[in-house]
């Protein structure tokens, strides 16, 4: 097989990969909290399940990205990690008590969390000599977890919730099968050094710009952790807020197919201002909506808010971060915007929620989203040329 043909196979791979680990994230986000209440567990209990998460994510992320950069190696760490999640995944759905429950969910979240992360790092190792774009890619996530969420709904809507496991096991099947004939991205790289990696966290450009993805990213974890409790206090029945998840899916796919064909002509941090601007206005919105209907409307607006914030932040990322640090700033990178930006939305989200009410925790997030806005576009406007070592 030639050159090229080797090259458009690994690329389809790495797409299909993709798809199918969003497809168990599609399980896991929106069928594991209907399976653990179809179990019996109470509204408090499964909130505990969840708040593990954010929490298991902040170090396992940071552990398995800097063992891929020290061994030079991506697929072999996501082998182990797709392996540990098919093993606790069992677990947890043969689990017989609440405390052995939330034991192994925190184990599976151990291996679930990093998985995303190396995946872009994969991806953005893999696409840099062929000219294609990291959105072209990510696009496939998107379209796996719509049809996980929309095409899985219907077949336990007709067979019943008990069909989770296997749906999750199969998809975990699926997944580890794929990592077998992925080609590692890190065989030829340079080694990293310790020194090198503490030089980035160092850096001053690095830490502010983590600062303001975490800003932007609080007010995005918002409207994650509190839509469905917002709609149905507004009184929407669970089709309603289903179709509101299934709209602000679907919405990324166009604009990640957009950018990966003309992303390259913005500059990134104007283009993050003008998310960080979207977000506000979506979330204002939201916080003077008395139809929960219109919210499914609202969730469109999805596409230009995360769909252009999640590309152009990893596009600005792959400049900024040299090739032999990439899981390590790919892990980074997502502690900032999903596990802290998750915790802090979680606790201060909830505590507003709870003393005034769901609409001031939107009207706070369209708030956080202009200061995140004004700082992307200050950052354009007068940061100094700081290297960061190996950056482009």
């Amino acid at each position: 097989m030639s050159t090229s043909n080797l090259i458009k196979s690994q690329h389809r791979l790495l797409r299909l990969f993709t798809f199918s680990f969003f497809m168990t994230m599609g399980i896991v986000v929106t069928f594991f909290p209907l399976y653990f209440d179809y179990k019996g567990y109470s509204k408090l209990q499964i909130g505990l399940l969840y708040a593990i998460g954010p929490l298991i994510g902040i170090a396992t992320n940071l552990l398995w990205g800097f063992l891929s950069d020290r061994f030079q190696t991506v697929k072999k760490i996501m082998i182990i990690l797709i392996i540990g999640q098919l093993i606790t995944a069992i677990l947890v759905f043969t689990a017989g008590s609440f405390s052995l429950l939330y034991v192994c969910l925190a184990m599976f979240f151990f291996f679930q969390q990093p998985v995303n992360s190396l995946n872009d790092s994969q991806l953005m190792l893999s696409i840099r000599a062929s000219g294609k774009s990291y959105a072209s890619f990510r696009v496939w996530g998107s379209i796996g977890f719509a049809v996980s969420a929309g095409g899985f709904g219907l077949l336990l809507r007709h067979y019943g919730t008990g069909l989770t496991p296997i749906l999750c096991l199969f998809t975990i099947t699926c997944t580890l099968i794929l990592v077998f004939f992925l080609k590692d991205a890190r065989q030829s790289g340079k080694k990293m050094a310790l020194g090198g990696m503490l030089s980035i966290l160092r850096s001053k450009k690095f830490v502010w710009f983590l600062t303001l993805i975490i800003i932007m990213s609080v007010s995005h974890r918002f409207n994650d952790g509190f839509l469905a409790l917002y709609m149905r206090q507004l009184g929407a029945p669970d089709s309603v807020i289903g179709y509101a998840w299934m709209a602000s899916a679907l919405s990324e796919i166009p604009m990640f197919f957009f950018l990966s064909k003309h992303g390259h002509r913005f500059k990134e941090l104007p283009l993050l201002a003008f998310a960080g601007i979207i977000y506000a206005l979506r979330f204002f919105i939201m916080g003077s909506i008395h139809n929960p209907v219109w919210i499914i409307g609202v969730q469109l607006l999805h596409s230009l808010t995360f769909g252009v914030f999640l590309i152009t932040a990893n596009r600005y990322l792959s400049q900024i971060i040299p090739d032999e640090y990439r899981s390590s700033g790919q892990a980074i990178f997502a502690v900032a915007w999903s596990s802290i930006a998750g915790l802090i939305s979680g606790t201060l989200g909830g505590w507003i929620y709870d003393a005034v009410g769901g609409s001031t925790v939107y009207v706070i997030a369209g708030c956080l989203s202009i200061v995140a806005a004004i700082g992307f576009l200050a950052t354009h406007l007068f940061q100094n040329d700081e290297r960061l070592p190996g950056s482009r």
